[in-house]
């Protein structure tokens, strides 16, 4: 049996993981798990990442299988550092591995392939670790189970 991945917050996660066509969509819908939720205040300070809690949640997600919900938390972050910053491509390219996951798991496997190779590219160009993150190995974890190479959704792992 597999242990659950590492938390990073203590925020609860949402009732389900939303798949669009499969449960209500959580902001849009009055049933859906984050209707007219408040959004996690704050920006992200690449020097203090570890202080940005609407980043750590957002990794909680990710390794959590909430891909879509990941996205969504990611993406006020990644217009807030700008979108051509370093940070900026840094967190396009995790939005990106968190929706090939998304379309894996609903299986469009073009739409997954497409976005893992997109998000990847974001995340090899950091070089080395950036984040917490380890953009290269991330990036060929989620590509080795997009193509079935391992079984397993890869999970971050932040380096402090």
């Amino acid at each position: 049996m597999t242990s659950p991945p590492l938390r990073y917050t203590e925020r609860p996660l949402p009732a389900y993981r939303f798949i669009p066509g499969r449960r209500p969509h959580p902001t849009r819908s009055p049933r859906g798990h984050s209707y007219h939720t408040p959004e996690i205040p704050g920006s992200l300070d690449p020097a203090e990442w570890m202080a940005c809690e609407k980043y750590l949640f957002a990794v909680d997600l990710f390794n959590n299988h909430y891909f879509w919900e990941a996205h969504e938390a990611l993406e006020p972050l990644w217009l807030d550092a700008g979108r051509d910053s370093h940070a900026g491509r840094f967190l396009q390219g995790l939005i990106k591995v968190s929706a090939a996951l998304l379309k894996h798991s609903m299986g469009n496997m073009e739409g997954a392939v497409s976005h893992a190779a997109g998000g990847g590219a974001l995340l090899c160009g950091a070089g080395g670790v950036f984040l917490g993150i380890d953009g290269a190995d991330l990036a060929a974890r989620v590509i080795a189970f997009i193509t079935g190479e391992s079984g397993e959704p890869p999970a971050i792992d932040l380096q402090r």
